[in-house]
């Protein structure tokens, strides 16, 4: 399996992530402590009220929340630990539907020792939005934040 990319960003920890591969996620941008990704939803994505499955929602914000604790191009030193979550907690404001883009901003608020703690915004929007961008990703749908513990990579 390739990495999940898209414009020439990709992450070492999509290798193999097949469901990432699954859900179409794409990579927009990646820093040291931030990820944006988006994705299409489809039909199998959504519960019986025909909006997006929270589960979706979920699998979606912890991607990017992964993407942001862990760097893109390790050096040796931290390609000997990963971070992983240690808590999490998501609040949904809106639903999503199919058809709609979502986009994922995680960034880190803060930093210390081996913990770390991530915001990751979710949005939707219609594909034919042109508000739909970077800059203005569509309507904020959920509210996701992370808590991470860096560990040793076994």
């Amino acid at each position: 399996m390739v990495e999940t990319t898209l414009s020439g960003a990709s992450h070492h920890i999509l290798t193999n992530d097949y469901a990432s591969e699954w859900m179409g996620i794409e990579v927009l941008r990646l820093d040291d402590g931030h990820a944006t990704i988006r994705m299409h939803l489809r039909q199998e994505m959504l519960n019986g009220f025909g909006m997006a499955h929270g589960g979706m929602i979920f699998a979606f914000g912890d991607t990017a929340f992964a993407l942001a604790c862990n760097p893109a191009n390790p050096t040796p030193k931290q390609a000997a630990n990963i971070t992983v979550a240690s808590g999490v907690d998501i609040n949904f404001i809106k639903p999503a539907f199919q058809g709609q883009v979502i986009t994922a901003v995680a960034n880190r608020r803060a930093s210390t020792g081996r913990s770390g703690l991530y915001d990751i915004q979710i949005y939707a929007a219609s594909p034919d939005v042109p508000s739909a961008t970077d800059t203005q990703p569509g309507e904020l749908i959920a509210e996701f934040r992370g808590r991470s513990r860096t560990i040793s990579k076994k």
